[in-house]
């Protein structure tokens, strides 16, 4: 029973934290409005910023790359885990899907939650930095050429993938470099009506101007 406890345990913390649902409360704390109410409807830091300025979008973008990157740090050191299946490294991989899954379908909002790029950049950073540098580059120099925040969380996640092959020893099969092909994988499926609007050229360019929502 001890390595089924600590797969229970593992995928239980990682959802219960990305789960946290920082663009609606934050929302509704510091400014009594429900982003689901307004701009594109997501709970995701851009939406966020859009309707409730830089403050509240920025404060959300940190704590929900944080909330990613926490439990992937921190599970793997429990004594408990000592028993997981495959060591360290898949119960880092196992809690880091676990906490895209818990922001994509969160329970604190009907299941309901963002796509999961702030949290998937969490999870990527704690499990590969080097390969995160260029996930971040890609994403960075892409937003500012196109200012599409789909297309640039998108490219950001195959240059992740890709940068694994040449950065981490276990290549291919390693347990990370799958994750990323999941998690890239997840980034375009929660994508898909954006790459719509991008082909219909109805997309909204990523502006430092706030849209306004509520008092």
């Amino acid at each position: 029973m001890a390595p089924l406890f600590a797969v229970v345990l593992a995928v239980a913390i990682g959802y219960f934290c990305g789960s946290i649902p920082w663009g609606l409360w934050l929302g509704r704390w510091l400014r009594n409005v429900d982003v689901r109410e307004h701009g594109s409807r997501n709970l995701g830091a851009t939406n966020v910023y859009r309707v409730l300025g830089p403050g509240i979008g920025l404060l959300t973008l940190v704590l929900d790359v944080f909330k990613g990157a926490t439990p992937v740090w921190l599970v793997p050191a429990l004594s408990e885990m000592d028993a997981f299946p495959g060591g360290q490294e898949w119960c880092a991989v196992t809690v880091g899907l676990s906490t895209v899954l818990g922001h994509l379908f969160t329970v604190f909002a009907g299941f309901r939650g963002g796509k999961g790029v702030a949290t998937t950049v969490g999870v990527l950073l704690a499990l590969a930095p080097a390969a995160f540098g260029v996930f971040a580059a890609v994403f960075v120099v892409t937003l500012a050429i196109t200012r599409y925040v789909s297309l640039a969380s998108t490219l950001g996640a195959v240059a992740f993938c890709i940068a694994l092959l040449f950065v981490d020893d276990g290549g291919a099969g390693s347990p990370v470099f799958l994750l990323g092909l999941v998690l890239a994988g997840l980034v375009v499926l929660r994508h898909r009506e954006n790459y719509r609007r991008l082909a219909r050229g109805e997309e909204r360019r990523f502006s430092f101007r706030r849209e306004g929502a509520g008092p």
